[in-house]
């Protein structure tokens, strides 16, 4: 774990990105105390939690089919 004040952060920010990119975790001090960290991103295969699968209620003959005017007192 590396720490930096928030000075050391504005004039070495590619620094402190680049170590947290390879898994470091960062804190940033102002005035000896901690306010805030620079986590590593979380690794993962971001595709495969974006996929989803369709999933069909009808069958698909009833697909087909014209739907029943069940709204016209509606309309």
């Amino acid at each position: 774990m590396k720490t930096a004040t928030a000075t050391d952060l504005r004039q070495h920010l590619f620094e402190y990105l680049d170590a947290a990119a390879k898994g470091e975790t960062v804190v940033i001090t102002h005035r000896r105390k901690e306010i805030a960290r620079l986590v590593p991103a979380k690794a993962g295969n971001w595709r495969k939690n974006v996929r989803q699968q369709l999933r069909i209620a009808a069958k698909p003959h009833a697909l087909s089919n014209p739907v029943a005017d069940d709204f016209k007192d509606y309309i």
